[in-house]
């Protein structure tokens, strides 16, 4: 019998639950919800925060488990751009973490895993006036996270702007001044819009903005969090930056992978132009070690 197993449930939504009884590890998708992990336990340990009252309104934006970040990361200035002599406005981190994603295929063989879809659709395209598909493979396989991610441009000509990322809410016990083990010497921050030395540590308690290391030369990250257990994120180069950021009195921090800094599609010197056609591929893995 294989030690891995999905299943599905209704809870306020229809959940999506990989298992890898091997590893004491499970993760918890809901694909209607921005197709979210909401839950994300390895070896026994649950990694994310989650506030469940935000995650149960289907208006609130989800304060936990990893949204999705697409085709922005970050906000926009007044929350509008200009593309083609026509302007648009877009709400933080884009269209598709609050957007309802369609489940394509489950499987239990060899590891668990499930594959959501986004397409654009007549919401998306008031807002960001590209056609695109997003396949999304959440993969619990040997105790690790990896999400497999394909980007597509369905446009018959123009090339497609966008920088995507993550926003995964890891709960700690109380201490936000922790050391991150990344290869940068640089941050910016928002606070202050201050560049700064970084020397291994950020101390984010009393801090409302978040703050972005601006030269990573590994794309790799392991952090402390609860229990004395340390957290490691790896991921592709095309993600360039590492955006770190927490609420005051909410027992999280954020560590986020962004392909791109905050309002790049106003500035628009980092878009990554995706050709008519043609498809991006990425990949981020979370693992913990107890």
């Amino acid at each position: 019998m294989s030690n891995y197993e999905v299943r599905s449930y209704e809870d306020t939504y229809t959940l999506y639950e990989l298992s890898d009884a091997n590893t004491n590890s499970r993760v918890l998708v809901c694909p209607e919800r921005g197709g979210i992990v909401i839950g994300c336990q390895l070896h026994g340990l649950e990694l994310f925060y989650l506030d469940k009252e935000t995650f149960e309104s289907p208006t609130a934006n989800i304060r936990g488990g990893n949204p999705i970040l697409f085709p922005i990361c970050g906000q926009l200035e007044n929350q509008s751009y200009e593309w083609n002599g026509h302007r648009y406005n877009m709400a933080n981190h884009g269209v598709a973490r609050t957007a309802v994603w369609e489940v394509v295929a489950t499987s239990s063989e060899g590891e668990a895993s499930i594959t959501i879809r986004l397409q654009s659709n007549e919401d998306t395209l008031r807002v960001y006036p590209f056609a695109f598909e997003l396949i999304f493979t959440y993969v619990l396989q040997d105790g690790q996270l990896h999400t497999r991610q394909q980007y597509r441009n369905l446009s018959e000509a123009a090339a497609m702007p966008f920088y995507a990322g993550f926003h995964p809410y890891f709960a700690i016990d109380s201490d936000k001044k922790i050391a991150y083990e990344i290869e940068a010497t640089r941050y910016l921050d928002y606070n202050d819009n201050m560049e700064k030395p970084f020397n291994g540590v950020i101390d984010l308690e009393g801090l409302v903005e978040s703050v972005c290391l601006l030269d990573v030369k590994k794309s790799e990250i392991s952090f402390p969090v609860r229990q004395g257990a340390l957290v490691r994120l790896t991921y592709d180069d095309i993600f360039k930056y590492m955006v770190l950021w927490s609420v005051k009195d909410r027992p999280f921090v954020c560590v986020e992978p962004w392909m791109a800094m905050t309002e790049e599609l106003g500035r628009q010197e980092e878009l990554v132009m995706l050709n008519a056609g043609e498809e991006l591929r990425a990949n981020m893995t979370i693992s913990c070690e107890r």
